[in-house]
């Protein structure tokens, strides 16, 4: 299994040179069931979705699209997808079941005007929108394993992806010290590689909270309680540019160092990166 990182920012795009080496374009990972050369699904659909295209080299993406929540950040790059609009194209997108709606009409109230020009229904091609449930569930040839996170502002999900032998979890938007019930640490348990949320530093414990989301401390507790071979920290603030990227890493090798656990290998996510969830090395 291989993850290409397409989008790594949180909250909203960073575009400019300040933010070009770890890159500025919102939450998306597209995930690769061994050599095959055309991804079995993406987790979230942030700006970053639209960089797939050209990776596709032409063809029409036939496949899912898992959002963990329906903030702007992780569902935007959608309709600016090219690959999957076009009337070749197939692509199912699963969105956290809530409040009895259809998985349509949850995405149509940002993809609808007047908020926005277009919806769902004008995409080209064959698109299925699912409300999904938390549970086990079998996408694109993969098991993914759906659980409810906390997160401020809508129903969030963390998911866990199996091939069989090698296994990731995703967990971009996540605030453990609000709550974090053992079916969550349970998810994450002993992955090959766990992608989670850091864009605070302890420092800013009251932002985190506020926002909803982890600190470094907190990604960092987890993946040691978790026991996970590799921790990627992802969902970058728009406001921290590569230097201030490069001090969280530095903290986050300190906070490793002294843990439970200090060989457990760390990536800051820099767009671009494809992990070999194998060997858990950026390639």
């Amino acid at each position: 299994m291989r993850l290409l990182l397409l989008g790594v920012r949180g909250s909203i795009a960073a575009p400019g040179h300040r933010y070009a080496r770890y890159g500025g374009n919102t939450s998306c990972v597209a995930v690769y069931r061994g050599d095959e050369p055309l991804p079995a699904l993406c987790l979230d659909a942030g700006t970053g979705l639209r960089l797939l295209s050209p990776q596709l080299r032409g063809r029409p993406f036939t496949g899912a699209v898992l959002l963990t929540h329906l903030h702007w950040d992780h569902m935007q790059g959608i309709p600016f997808f090219t690959a999957a609009d076009r009337d070749d194209a197939e692509v199912d997108v699963y969105v956290p079941a809530q409040d009895g709606r259809s998985g349509r009409d949850l995405l149509a109230q940002s993809m609808s005007p007047p908020a926005f020009p277009i919806t769902p229904e004008d995409l080209a091609g064959r698109w299925r929108f699912v409300a999904l449930e938390p549970g086990v569930h079998h996408v694109g040839g993969l098991r993914v394993e759906a659980v409810a996170v906390t997160h401020k502002g809508g129903r969030t999900y963390g998911y866990r992806v199996t091939d069989g032998a090698r296994s990731c979890a995703y967990l971009p938007d996540h605030a453990p010290a609000l709550g974090c019930p053992p079916e969550v640490l349970d998810l994450v348990r002993g992955v090959d590689v766990l992608l989670h949320d850091a864009q605070f530093l302890d420092s800013e414990r009251a932002l985190a909270d506020a926002y909803g989301h982890s600190t470094l401390g907190d990604a960092v507790g987890l993946a040691v309680a978790a026991e996970v071979g590799t921790l990627v920290l992802t969902h970058h603030a728009p406001a921290r540019d590569d230097d201030g990227l490069d001090d969280v890493a530095e903290a986050a090798r300190a906070l490793v160092a002294a843990s439970a656990r200090p060989a457990m290998r760390l990536v800051m996510a820099r767009e671009g990166d494809l992990l070999e969830v194998a060997t858990t090395d950026p390639a």
